[in-house]
Parts: C-alpha cells; structure tokens; sequence
C-alpha cells in the first residue's frame, strides 16, 4: 500500500475512535515510521491495541494536557492519560526549545502510554543539532537481578547525537535481549523465538514465544542489564510520577486502568564545551571505520546507519501489509 493511502486510512480509523484530526496525524506518522524502518513490532501491528484502549476509556482521546515550567530549561507534562505518541510529540518539541533557548532541555512526562519507538523522538532533536538521551519505562518483563519474578519492562534507552552527515548517530535500545513487540509479533505468527532469551513461568528455557510472554524475559549482560532497567525504571517513573516497580500495566492484556507510563527527555547544544563538536565527531567515527574489519565484515557501522539505509529504500515502495493486519484495519473501519 502507498504511504499516502495508508496515511489516510490511519488517520480515518483513529479520527473514528475518537482522536482529533492533529493527534492522528501524529499518532500515524510515529506508525508508519516504524514500518519504514522495519521496526514492524512498533508499526501496524499495535494500532488494533490503541483502539480498543480508546474504546475501554484507558487512553483519553481528548485530553487536557498541562505542560509545568519549572524553569527555562525545565519543564514537567501531565498527559491526561493521552496516546504515548501525542505526549512525546509535545515533550521532544518542549525539550528543543528549552535546549535551543537556554543550551539544555529537561522534560519530565507523566501519564502517558506506549509511545513506539524512543529513536524516532531522538530524531527530532538530533536534525536541531542537539545531543539527545531518552528513557520509558514499560510493563513487567525482566526479573530484577536474583529475583523470580518479573517486575522491570524492557525499558528502553536511547541516545542521540549529530554526525556532520545526514545520517545521525541514534542508539535505540532495549535492556531485553530481545524486545517485546519482537516476542508479541513472533508468537501471533507462531514462530520459534532464538535460544537465550526468555524463560517460561517455571524459570526453564524456552523457545516458545507464547511461554515466554507468560515468563520472564532475559536482560543483556545479566546484572547489568537489569541495574540498567532499574535505572530507566527510577528516571522515567520514580522521578517524574509515573507508574513504577511493576506498575506499568500491559497495553494488551490489561484493561482495568490507563498505564501512567513516565518518560524523560533531555537535550542539549553539541557544541556547549567544544565549538568545534562537528569536526571532532567526524575525527570520532572516521576513526572507528578505519579499525581493522573482522570476517565478513564490509563496514563497521554506527548506531543509527541501518536504520537509516532501511527508511531510505522503504520509503521508495510500497508497504507491505500482511493479512492480518488488512484484516485488523477492516475491522477497525466497520
């Protein structure tokens, strides 16, 4: 489907449920960048979820949100429970004027919900020519380090600077060893998930997708992939007042109230220390690629370079929607 036809037939479904026309622009466009990206977890297959969290009164579709100055640089948001993709909208734009007025932009956010993917936000901020780092919290997933029990989410972090290219340096991560829209999108299509992942509700390995929702999700680098999601856990939800230590509830699975999710955005000038910063980047990653390759390796690419290349072929075509989710957005029409 073309970009512009399925644009507008994501604008008329949420329109339909109940956003208003700007808010569905946003919440479309946040949509359809993650299926040019290839991050099809974050796209098409989330939007049936939006609508029914609309229709059961846990996103607020018409919300009042309120934007707190602390200071020049600082500001906190209470989203009203909105869309996640309407609050960050909001809070990435406040946190570049902050940062472009006063040379660093803290933006606190709470009461907001799953907002796709943290690097599309970094973006924003990186083409500004500013330095960006991003955190959310997310519904249980990971055991805390010698826990049995899941109570951390896949807490992504998210780190963006410019690079004297049009390419910019976005590191978008989760502390899972795989994310969750990745697990959710490979057990609706009954597919085997890699060894070293997850564990099953009994604590045993397993490759079964499905089992592995209902487990425990593995960390990176063991303890210091969870002290990392306590960490995201404790910027985006201690601090701002949002939800926290397992709190978050599943977009999913759980309907009985909205999800409070916090975020924190922070942004800063690139060159506050050095004016020279565009030169020095350039010296950094020329550098790196010139280290010697390991086999099978053309080039040594830095975060954000892939991404890049995928948006920009993607863009060319078409994109592809599977049957299912034809059928979801037929569904939503009726």
């Amino acid at each position: 489907m073309k970009v512009k036809k399925l644009k507008l037939l994501l604008i008329k479904i949420l329109m339909k449920y109940g956003l208003n026309y700007n808010h569905s622009i946003i919440t479309s466009n946040a949509l359809i960048n993650a299926e040019l990206v290839g991050a099809h977890s974050h796209g098409l297959s989330r939007l049936k979820m939006y609508c029914e969290r609309i229709s059961k009164k846990v996103i607020n579709p018409k919300p009042k949100i309120k934007i707190k100055k602390i200071s020049k640089s600082i500001s906190h948001i209470d989203a009203d429970n909105s869309i996640g993709f309407v609050a960050a909208d909001i809070a990435i734009k406040k946190t570049i004027e902050n940062a472009k007025n006063t040379g660093i932009g803290l933006v606190a956010v709470k009461k907001s919900g799953h907002y796709g993917m943290s690097g599309y936000y970094a973006e924003q901020a990186v083409k500004k020519n500013l330095i960006v780092m991003i955190f959310t919290n997310a519904p249980p997933a990971v055991a805390p380090h010698g826990a049995s029990k899941r109570l951390f989410g896949t807490n992504p972090i998210c780190f963006g600077a410019p690079t004297a290219s049009k390419i910019p340096f976005i590191l978008d991560t989760s502390i899972s060893v795989i994310n969750r829209g990745k697990l959710r999108l490979a057990a609706h299509n009954k597919q085997k998930i890699p060894k070293g992942v997850a564990l099953d509700k009994f604590g045993k390995p397993t490759i079964d997708a499905k089992k592995a929702l209902e487990g425990v999700q593995l960390p990176i680098a063991e303890f210091r992939g969870s002290g990392l999601a306590w960490m995201v856990d404790i910027l985006s939800g201690v601090l701002t007042g949002g939800n926290h230590a397992g709190k978050v509830k599943d977009p999913f699975d759980d309907f009985t109230g909205p999800q409070n999710i916090g975020h924190l955005f922070i942004s800063f000038k690139s060159n506050l220390f050095q004016k020279n910063f565009n030169q020095r980047i350039k010296e950094n990653i020329k550098v790196i690629k010139k280290l010697p390759k390991i086999k099978g390796v053309k080039e040594i690419m830095y975060p954000g370079q892939n991404k890049f290349k995928r948006f920009k072929e993607n863009s060319k075509k078409e994109i592809k929607v599977p049957k299912n989710i034809k059928k979801d957005l037929e569904f939503l029409l009726k």
